[in-house]
């Protein structure tokens, strides 16, 4: 087992070359820059030549704390540094493709958050201006790069657990919105900023969906306007299902977020252990229980990185390659559609009542 376990720790390996590694400056200062991408970032041994933010005390902070040695004045001295290969916009999701055609424009590689864009059309237009100027753009989905999603994907394609038939997502927590005004105002909430990361983690396994239902509600008193409560289901070819189940007003204290993958062969599952006690966490699990290798019942598997802020070195690293040899990142902003698409598409059927074909 031990040599199995070293095939699919290989396969999941995050460490950017050091020839792959390009100067880096961010826009934004917010919260997860300041856990997430700038610890990530260090550990990956990548320079982040400044960083911007319209709060410049925030930024000077952040910057200060974190090594950085530029705090931009604005965006537009950011994007005139010529040494600065790839942006980072990491700002709120309504300011991000103007942010992004601006940078474009200034010749920079980008990473942008999730969600990419507010529909497809836009994410379209952005993806063509980065074609016609030779860019890459990756979407910081960096739920794939969590190593128990990760790991769990990869034993998938080993075959561990034979034919995949149904990959399911539990989440009930507590969720404080709150920080974040924007998110409390918004009347698209729970899909669209939460469950968006389960969707991209199965859309990374299974692919793209032929039908999907979805129905939300709020829970009296919550103090968000948008849906906190979901429930998505998702069609593949054949016999293939997926369920995401999220709620985001627990107030008994007793958290759960939990994923599992079924095939005809075994079964994988495993912990988000970020969500236990957010944003400190602990330690994901997961657990395999294969006929093929065989496990005799299930097999804990050694998760040795977190979600924040590990898994954040995986789309900027796929970037870095992308640049370096001329592929795809993983996942692209051409991917990464596949995901707004199906968003789109969930909230269709909850408005509707109906369910709703990809197509």
């Amino acid at each position: 087992m031990l040599d199995a376990y070293a095939s699919i720790a290989e396969t999941i390996d995050t460490a950017i070359a050091p020839e792959h590694r390009l100067p880096v400056a961010i826009v934004g200062a917010g919260a997860i820059v300041d856990v997430a991408h700038l610890p990530a970032y260090r550990t990956a041994g990548l320079e982040v030549r400044g960083l911007f933010d319209l709060d410049a005390e925030r930024a000077k902070d952040v910057a200060g704390r974190h090594g950085v040695p530029n705090v931009y004045a604005s965006l537009d001295e950011l994007l005139h540094d010529n040494a600065v290969r790839v942006v980072d916009i990491a700002v709120a999701p309504q300011a991000q493709p103007d942010i992004a055609l601006r940078a474009l424009h200034a010749g920079k590689h980008l990473v942008c958050q999730k969600p990419f864009v507010p529909d497809e059309e836009t994410g379209r237009k952005i993806i063509e201006v980065a074609d016609r100027l030779g860019l890459k753009i990756v979407v910081n989905q960096q739920m794939r790069y969590d190593e128990g999603i990760a790991a769990a994907r990869a034993m998938v394609e080993a075959g561990w657990i034979g034919e995949p038939t149904t990959l399911s997502f539990t989440v009930n927590i507590a969720t404080d919105w709150t920080p974040w005004p924007w998110l409390v105002r918004s009347d698209r909430l729970e899909i669209m900023y939460h469950s968006i990361h389960y969707l991209d983690a199965i859309r990374s396994v299974f692919g793209d969906p032929v039908q999907v239902f979805c129905t939300g509600s709020r829970t009296p008193g919550q103090v968000a306007a948008g849906e906190t409560r979901t429930i998505s289901t998702l069609v593949f070819p054949g016999d293939v299902r997926a369920v995401v189940h999220a709620t985001h007003e627990n107030r008994t204290g007793d958290s759960e977020a939990t994923f599992r993958i079924d095939g005809s062969g075994g079964s994988i599952k495993g912990t988000i252990g970020l969500l236990y006690d957010y944003p400190h966490g602990r330690p994901d699990t997961l657990e395999v229980n294969s006929l093929s290798l065989p496990t005799d019942g299930w097999l804990p598997y050694p998760v040795t990185r977190r979600w924040i802020p590990d898994a954040f070195a995986g789309p900027i690293g796929s970037l870095l390659r992308a640049v370096a040899d001329g592929s795809e990142p993983y996942p692209s902003a051409r991917d990464n559609l596949g995901t707004i698409r199906l968003v789109d598409r969930l909230y269709a059927s909850m408005d509707s009542g109906h369910s709703m074909p990809m197509k």
